[in-house]
């Protein structure tokens, strides 16, 4: 059976996509004085491309920020270039390295993250708009989820929060807090938020609420916030973990209710398309999210042109 295949398959992949969970911030970078193409400034990219082994640290192969990455390689031309794929832990174990010796780095980033709050850094300006714009996290459900469980539905509709909110719970994780317990403590202490998302609705007694999400800092923190305040309406809750596309086929395909981590348009654009007429989207539940590439602040480099050798 499907319910089978994606649980298995889908939370083995997702288990390897070890990312923490903490404070987020946003950041699109100070500037810093860039070379302007001279020689010295040609040596100083070609240096910098060199001690990196001209490789940009990505996260899993089916994340859309990978994608993006790969295709900004093409854009801006950096033959040299590689998108080294490994997890979301891997990237920031990796992050973490670099600005504790200030090596030269550059990774896949997303806001929100908290990695924006524990270190200083900046996204490269990208001039061509391959990663597009800022993005939305919406929350998606499958056909039908209205008429059979309409407290389920009506909740999921009403769940909307912003960055601050969110980077509470991922900050709390990320210093060792379990996700569960950091998601309890944020629900307890905004009452009145979780009212305005259970507005309208009844308590149930063991209705069954099955959600999926990706393993990824703010999907962990938004889908076990969501979870605490079902539970506590009464709710059966089942929260299971999975790789990108399951989380989209399980939903389409019916085999669980919902996910509040779809990042559109640009992040899991494919995946929309290719189940969009098998679900049902009900808005953000964040506004403002974003993917590109990411640099620690020292770095003297500010736009992905800078990275081609000159």
């Amino acid at each position: 059976m499907f319910n089978l295949n994606w649980k298995r398959l889908g939370l083995a992949a997702g288990l390897s996509l070890s990312i923490v969970a903490a404070g987020c911030g946003s950041s699109d970078g100070g500037s810093s004085d860039s070379s302007n193409g001279d020689s010295e400034g040609g040596d100083s990219k070609a240096a910098i491309g060199e001690e990196m082994d001209y490789t940009i640290t990505g996260i899993d192969a089916g994340a859309g920020v990978v994608k993006s990455s790969e295709k900004a390689v093409e854009e801006y031309g950096l033959e040299d270039w590689e998108v080294q794929t490994s997890s979301g832990g891997a990237m920031t174990e990796a992050l973490g390295n670099a600005i504790e010796d200030e090596e030269p780095i550059i990774v896949t980033g997303w806001t929100p993250h908290w990695k924006f709050a524990k270190y200083d850094l900046k996204y490269l300006e990208d001039p061509k708009g391959v990663f597009g714009g800022e993005e939305q996290i919406k929350t998606m459900v499958k056909t039908g989820l209205k008429e059979e469980k309409p407290n389920l539905y009506k909740i999921l509709d009403q769940f909307k929060w912003n960055a601050e909110e969110m980077g509470k719970v991922m900050l709390a994780r990320k210093d060792g807090t379990p996700i569960e317990e950091a998601a309890k403590n944020w629900v307890e202490e905004n009452s009145d938020k979780v009212s305005e998302w259970t507005k309208g609705t009844e308590k149930v007694d063991g209705t069954k609420a099955k959600l999926v999400y990706v393993s990824w800092d703010s999907e962990i923190a938004s889908t076990n916030v969501i979870g605490e305040v079902l539970r506590q309406q009464g709710f059966e809750v089942d929260l299971t973990q999975l790789q990108n596309a399951a989380m989209w086929q399980a939903v389409a395909q019916g085999e669980a209710d919902g996910m509040v981590a779809a990042w559109l348009p640009g992040t899991h654009g494919d995946l929309y398309e290719s189940n969009k007429d098998s679900l049902e989207d009900l808005g953000a539940n964040l506004e403002g999210a974003k993917i590109g590439l990411v640099v620690p602040k020292y770095m003297d480099i500010n736009s992905i042109e800078d990275l081609k050798s000159e």
